[in-house]
């Protein structure tokens, strides 16, 4: 049997932030395990790491893993337009059921021992994703993990903050401010560009344009997962009127916060993509030089001096070259396990944050009317 821990005192003061008190934590070391799976679909990232504050917070990651997803979950996890409440339902159990027997082979693989572990932090899966009506789903049922491990498992991050009139996204930037204070930005390449930084004190951040979940989505067709290291983008053509039709879509004018989904690809990026039907160099180049622009455009509106890179799109060297080419920053890229496992450590921390009661949600970056200590924790 489990419990919900839900807020036990609950307060909203007029123009302060949420005070959450959940469960008093004196720890300063944690063990935890943290489970993310983005939406280019390109597998489940499981992070066990260890977390310290004394007093500033620091991390180490003992084991990694990168569990690719067959094709059947391909097909189950990919985007579309509406489901079955009974289904999505089902779907959400199973996936839960999944992460939970992925969990615990991952652990036997690895020699992690339940007692070692304090708790798991679990992003899910995104499947729907409308902040502007008030719903977000990630689905990955939190109760499946706990029963089989017996471990408090933190997850829905995203639901409480859209519920406060914000975005529900990005979450990470606390992390950034926690971790990665020595960088004026942080930047993540995943299925969509999104940055963090610091201006005046405060926190923003943003979605900046989608990255992988339309370049690997252009390379399918060619019985490939994504384009290594971008030579297929590079042995193309740009094509300049397509290349002006992505750069004058209205989200590029709007000014933060604000966030982007599968829903938005489907609805602004793919019909420009049909509409002009090039073969697959010259989509993928053109769209390249787009996403390009529109990185560089935000680290130079900012004057930014230096800037971190994480994620898998900082694997596509050419990609990388145009960034570099266009923007006057200059350009980190660290090892790799915080290439392919920054958002997995840091919702790890969320987690962490969480259990402890502090805020883990900036309304700054996610235009939630307060800040707040976002999750559902099952233990």
């Amino acid at each position: 049997m489990f419990v919900i821990l839900t807020i036990l005192f609950f307060k909203v003061c007029k123009g302060k932030a949420l005070d959450f008190t959940l469960i008093k934590e004196d720890q300063n070391t944690y063990l935890l395990i943290a489970l993310m799976s983005g939406t280019s679909l390109d597998g489940l990232d499981i992070a066990y790491i260890k977390f310290e504050r004394k007093p500033k917070w620091s991390y180490e990651f003992l084991k990694t893993e990168t569990i690719n997803y067959s094709q059947k979950w391909q097909e189950k996890l990919q985007f579309r337009n509406e489901i079955d409440p009974d289904e999505l339902k089902k779907l959400d159990k199973e996936y839960g059921l999944f992460l939970s027997s992925t969990l615990r082979d991952f652990k036997i693989r690895n020699n992690i021992n339940g007692k070692d572990i304090d708790l798991i932090a679990s992003h899910g899966h995104t499947l729907f994703h409308k902040p502007e009506i008030g719903y977000t789903k990630q689905i990955g049922n939190g109760p499946e993990i706990f029963w089989e491990h017996n471990i408090p498992v933190v997850c829905d991050f995203r639901v409480q903050d859209v519920k406060l009139g914000g975005q529900g996204a990005p979450l990470v930037p606390i992390g950034d401010r926690l971790l990665f204070q020595h960088y004026d930005a942080c930047i993540n390449l995943g299925g969509f560009a999104n940055i963090s930084f610091e201006k005046a004190n405060t926190r923003l951040a943003m979605d900046i344009c989608p990255v992988n979940i339309v370049a690997n989505n252009l390379v399918k067709p060619l019985g490939l997962d994504y384009d290594n290291k971008g030579g297929l983008a590079k042995s193309g053509k740009i094509h300049f009127p397509m290349l002006d039709k992505f750069n004058h879509i209205d989200y590029y004018k709007k000014d933060g916060p604000k966030t982007l989904g599968a829903e938005w690809v489907e609805s602004y990026i793919n019909p420009i993509l049909k509409e002009y039907n090039l073969n697959t160099e010259d989509s993928l180049r053109t769209f390249a030089e787009h996403v390009s622009e529109q990185i560089a455009a935000i680290l130079n509106k900012n004057k930014t001096a230096k800037a971190l890179f994480t994620g898998g799109g900082v694997y596509n060297s050419f990609l990388m070259d145009l960034i570099k080419s266009k923007s006057h920053c200059g350009i980190h890229i660290p090892e790799p396990r915080l290439i392919e496992f920054k958002e997995a450590l840091i919702f790890g921390l969320l987690g962490i944050l969480k259990i402890q009661g502090r805020l883990n949600v900036l309304s700054s970056v996610t235009g939630a009317s307060q800040d707040h200590s976002s999750g559902i924790i099952y233990k």
